[in-house]
Order: C-alpha cells, then sequence, then structure tokens
C-alpha cells in the first residue's frame, strides 16, 4: 500500500474518514495535510504520505493515559473511552481532549444523560418563541412532553406534534443527541435500535453517541487545526451553536491536553 497525492480508492475513503475527513477517495492536499498533521502528532517523520506499516499504525487502538485523568472525569466515563476512540476516529490526544471538554460542559460535568424540557412560560417564550405565537406558551409551560412534541415536531426526521416522536427522541446523551432521523443513523452505526430503544441512548451510550456526533458532523477535522482558544471558539459554535459557557471549554481543554499529551 502507498497512498499520497493523486490516489484515488476506497483505502483512500477509509483513510479520510480516519482524519475526520470528507470521504470523497480523492488523497489531495488536504488529505496530505491532515496526514501530516496526524504524523507530527505521534511524532513520525511528516512525509504526507501512508505505506503499510503507517496504516497499521494508524488503526491500531491508541492507549491514551486515561489514567491522569482519574478524578477529573467520572470513572463510568473513561471507561467508555477506549471503545468509542476506535469506534469513532478519536486518534491522538488533541482530539480526545477537544472531545471531553465539550462534553463535560453540555452535560454539566458528565451528569445530565437526557434534555431538561420543564420549562416556565417565561422561559420557553425566550428560548422557543417562534413556535408559540401570542399566549400559546402560557398553555405548554412545566409539561415537556408538549413543548418537545412541538417545538421537535415535523422536523429531523421526527412525525407531526400529536405523533408525540419530538418527545421520543428528545435530547439524550453527553452531546444530546435529537430527532429520529438522528438515532435511526446511530441505531444503524451502533447495531442496536434505539428507534425503538431511544432510552439506551441516554443509559448506554451517552459517550458513543457523543463521539457519533463529532465523527459525522466532521468535527475531527476542527479539532485538528490545534490547541488555541480559537480552535476552541470554532468548535465551540458547531458544537453549542453559540459560544456558552466558552471560559470553561477552554480551561478543561487545556487541563485534559495537559495531562493527555
Amino acid at each position: 500500500m502507498l497512498l499520497k497525492i493523486g490516489s484515488d480508492n476506497d483505502d483512500v475513503k477509509r483513510l479520510q474518514r480516519r482524519l475526520g475527513l470528507n470521504d470523497d477517495g480523492d488523497f489531495g492536499s488536504n488529505t496530505e495535510a491532515a496526514v501530516k498533521r496526524w504524523q507530527t502528532s505521534v511524532n513520525l517523520p511528516v512525509t504526507g504520505i501512508i505505506d503499510d506499516a503507517l496504516w497499521a499504525r494508524l488503526f491500531q487502538p491508541v492507549n491514551f493515559k486515561l489514567d491522569a485523568l482519574k478524578g477529573k472525569i467520572p470513572d463510568p466515563v473513561l471507561s467508555q473511552i477506549p471503545k468509542a476512540a476506535t469506534e469513532f476516529n478519536i486518534i491522538n490526544a488533541l482530539r480526545l481532549a477537544h472531545f471531553l471538554s465539550q462534553c463535560g460542559h453540555e452535560s454539566g460535568g458528565f451528569k445530565l444523560i437526557e434534555e431538561n424540557l420543564n420549562y416556565s412560560a417565561e422561559r420557553l417564550k425566550e428560548k422557543f418563541g417562534k413556535y408559540f405565537p401570542g399566549d400559546l406558551h402560557l398553555s405548554y409551560a412545566r409539561i415537556p412532553v408538549k413543548i418537545a412534541s412541538r417545538v421537535y415536531g415535523s422536523r429531523m426526521g421526527n412525525g407531526d406534534e400529536a405523533s408525540q416522536e419530538g418527545y421520543k427522541f428528545r435530547g439524550r446523551g453527553y452531546i444530546q443527541l435529537t430527532g429520529k432521523d438522528n438515532y435511526t443513523s446511530f441505531a444503524r452505526f451502533i447495531g442496536e435500535d434505539t428507534v425503538a430503544n431511544p432510552d439506551l441512548v441516554a443509559t448506554k451510550y451517552p459517550l458513543a453517541s457523543a463521539a457519533f456526533f463529532f465523527n459525522s458532523k466532521r468535527l475531527w477535522a476542527i479539532c485538528e487545526k490545534g490547541s488555541s482558544e480559537a480552535v476552541i471558539t470554532e468548535l465551540t459554535q458547531a458544537v453549542n451553536g453559540g459560544l456558552n459557557g466558552l471560559p470553561d471549554r477552554i480551561q478543561h481543554f487545556n487541563e485534559y491536553y495537559n495531562l493527555l499529551k
């Protein structure tokens, strides 16, 4: 095997997926740059070329220094990392630190595994006002089933409000997997029916579903840009849709990365 500029085959597609790139199968300058970044991150000669030995190295499980995170990350989360790393292309300490800092903030320190939809009337109008014209929000306040069914109804693959699929496929996991389409895609990948049993996302796959989100949204490409605050800001925008809690995300990224690298 020799993959380099100009290569165009299924192995290139697999390489690109591993590196968090768009898998078009064309080994161009972007793929070469990503290979070089990976080679740099693991202290290998920077050639931008993948041969048999480097292919084996790239796809072998990564032995992260997880013991260094004890007391910083809950043990049940740490125990899920090796499998998630193998399945979802977490191939270096940089990616893992970015991933954990985002998951930690989004889940309130890895404590929240299900979306809280118990909104007051005031907060409901503030957050989801476009779905509640006039005084409609008053009859939905503090009723999570009704809120989710309306807000998430008829989008993301969900049925209409009456179907209550918006509530059935509400946000779950450390980075909340939301919508029937996403649950279906995750079920197909993980090999377990999270459409029939959506609570599995919260109880069994809170970290895997978050890693699936990162992988499917190509967020590893942002992670690979480095460890600067600008990169963390860009990643936060992609994950959160805003910059909520950015200082906390920066602080925890730096803490985790210093421990892992």
